[in-house]
């Protein structure tokens, strides 16, 4: 049996006895490793489901600007779109006003015209030349008919009617030839016309007082 020298026992035993020694503390650092590695899983595990909550919370904030942003394109557009319809609207009342005013500024001027054909027919009438008379009735037929088509019409007051400040306008009065025209209209001067259902020239009448 080989034997060892006592020096070599020593040697030998000398790293034993330190692991033993050290043994504790070795174990004690191992567990204590061990407990900070379980303890940082856990607040792994702790904070997932922390993670998942921001990143829904954050897709779910983008979602809502995006849905934001999307009603104010809406609310531009729908402005946009009404201020383009009230000028259109407005325009186009515009350019019918334009017309309206140029249309009754050339009608009003033409009602002299059909003055002088109502004298001039009066007239007529009393001369007794008949041929004559048709060809200025036909004439002014025609020229009453055209401006008839745009508007024009004329207001029918005749003797004997109620006296209307909306539609006559009274130039003078005379006493009444009967009690019955007291306030009334007793004759008529010039003939009135409305273009459109509006008056542009009221009916000259004379009143009885």
């Amino acid at each position: 049996m080989r034997t060892f020298p006592d020096s070599a026992k020593k040697s030998q035993s000398r790293p034993l006895a330190m692991f033993l020694k050290l043994y504790p503390k070795i174990r004690i650092k191992m567990s204590e490793n061990n407990i900070h590695e379980e303890l940082n899983e856990e607040i792994l595990e702790e904070n997932k489901p922390t993670e998942n909550a921001d990143n829904e919370t954050n897709e779910l904030s983008e979602t809502e600007f995006l849905k934001q942003e999307l009603q104010k394109e809406k609310d531009q557009f729908l402005r946009l779109f009404a201020e383009f319809d009230n000028y259109k609207k407005r325009t186009t009342k515009e350019r019918f006003d334009i017309f309206k005013t140029a249309n009754a500024e050339t009608i009003t001027a033409l009602l002299p015209v059909l003055d002088d054909f109502e004298r001039a027919i009066k007239e007529l009438e009393k001369s007794g030349e008949s041929d004559l008379f048709k060809g200025v009735v036909l004439i002014q037929n025609k020229l009453v008919e055209t401006l008839r088509g745009k508007g024009l019409k004329a207001i029918e007051i005749q003797a004997g009617d109620e006296f209307d400040t909306d539609k006559m306008e009274a130039i003078t009065q005379i006493p009444a030839p009967s009690e019955d025209l007291k306030g009334k209209v007793v004759d008529v001067v010039e003939t009135g016309y409305t273009l459109n259902e509006k008056v542009i020239r009221y009916t000259k009448v004379v009143t009885g007082q």
